[in-house]
C-alpha cells in the first residue's frame, strides 16, 4: 500500500487557526467587513421604512378623521337597513 500525504498540512498544536494563511484570513475578514456594511446597510433601510410607515399612518388617520363626518351625516339621513334593503343583502353600499 502507499501512503497518502496532503498537500496542505495542518498543524494542530498552535492552537485554532494557526494553520491558516494570510491570505485566508484577509478572506475572511474582507467578509466580515461586507457582513457589517450589509447589515449597517439593512438597518438604515429599515429605519427609513419605519418613518415612512408612521407618515402614511397619520396621513390615514387623518383621511379617517375628515370622512367621518360626512359617513355620520349619511348614516343619519339613510340609515343601513335602507341601504340594505335597497340594494339587497349582498351590498352594504349606501347611493
Amino acid at each position: 500500500m502507499t501512503q497518502q500525504q496532503s498537500s496542505y498540512p495542518l498543524d494542530y498544536t498552535n492552537g485554532p487557526g494557526a494553520a491558516g494563511s494570510q491570505k485566508e484570513r484577509e478572506a475572511a475578514q474582507g467578509t466580515m467587513d461586507r457582513m457589517k456594511d450589509a447589515a449597517a446597510a439593512a438597518q438604515e433601510i429599515t429605519s427609513k421604512v419605519g418613518e415612512q410607515v408612521r407618515e402614511y399612518g397619520e396621513r390615514a388617520q387623518d383621511v379617517a378623521r375628515n370622512f367621518k363626518p360626512y359617513v355620520e351625516k349619511s348614516m343619519k339621513e339613510q340609515p343601513v337597513w335602507q341601504c340594505s334593503a335597497r340594494f339587497g343583502r349582498k351590498h352594504l353600499v349606501c347611493g
